[in-house]
């Protein structure tokens, strides 16, 4: 657990950490939530047994309201500069880690709360789920990946929407344009824990490189894509759990995945 009383985790099976944020009234990333966010990171990477990462919120009505505004009012240009940067560092050390990530929203995800979502793997979200990126009424622009990682999942126009209108995204309109990609009308923490235990029962290095191969169409031609994606499945094949799996198949048993 960790010491930073406004992001706490748990191992809730195996493979399976939910880190949960919590700072009132609505989880404004602050200072504490990030710092917090990088500890629980540096926790499961230190653990090395982490397989999918859920993260959620312990504020009623809010997943994380977006970034800290009173903060922002009190700086100047090094420290906004400073402050922005420490945001764009746990989406990214998110994005990248060597685990998958589900982000579980029920409530608000503006601003940079949804960055962080979007800085998932997967998104689920609940039926009280707002969605939306409204900085520039701040007279800004999402800044911690926003403006890049909404368009790779929704496309230019519907980013361009969204954005320049700063509107919120409600969880049925989010499904259908691709911003999330499970919705519930239960408990959306005990959906995203469901599929959490179906994605750690599966091979991590196989999915990691799913990952890899689906974000190399994204930045590749397709001829580079295909022999990337060539590669990666010779590097599972050869040094992966592709032995265990073809076994498990063949003898008609479950494969014991590490």
């Amino acid at each position: 657990m960790s010491e930073n009383p406004v992001v706490t985790w748990t191992t809730e099976a195996p493979g399976v950490t939910v880190v949960t944020m919590d700072r009132p009234p609505a989880n404004a990333l602050g200072i504490p939530i990030l710092d917090g966010l990088h500890e629980a990171i540096d926790a499961a990477e230190k653990a090395g047994d982490v397989k999918v990462m859920v993260i959620t919120s312990a504020r009623d009505g809010f997943f994380a309201a977006g970034a800290d505004i009173k903060h922002m009012s009190t700086i100047d240009a090094d420290s906004f500069l400073a402050y922005g940067d420490k945001m764009r560092e746990v989406n990214d050390r998110l994005a990248a880690s060597p685990w998958l990530s589900i982000a579980a929203v029920d409530g608000l995800a503006l601003g940079g709360g949804l960055e962080l979502a979007m800085a998932c793997t997967l998104r689920v979200a609940g039926p009280r789920a707002k969605l939306g990126l409204p900085e520039v009424k701040l007279g800004l622009i999402p800044g911690a990946g926003g403006t890049q990682r909404l368009t790779q999942l929704v496309g230019r126009g519907r980013s361009l929407d969204i954005m320049l209108t700063a509107r919120q995204v409600g969880a049925a309109e989010a499904l259908a344009i691709g911003l999330v990609d499970r919705v519930t009308e239960d408990d959306v923490v005990g959906t995203a824990l469901q599929l959490a235990g179906e994605l750690a029962s599966s091979s991590l290095p196989a999915q990691l490189a799913v990952v890899r191969t689906v974000d190399a169409a994204f930045a590749m031609p397709l001829a580079e894509g295909i022999a990337f994606e060539r590669a990666q499945e010779q590097g599972l094949f050869e040094d992966g759990e592709a032995a265990e799996g073809i076994a498990a198949f063949v003898a008609k048993r479950r494969p014991d995945f590490a």
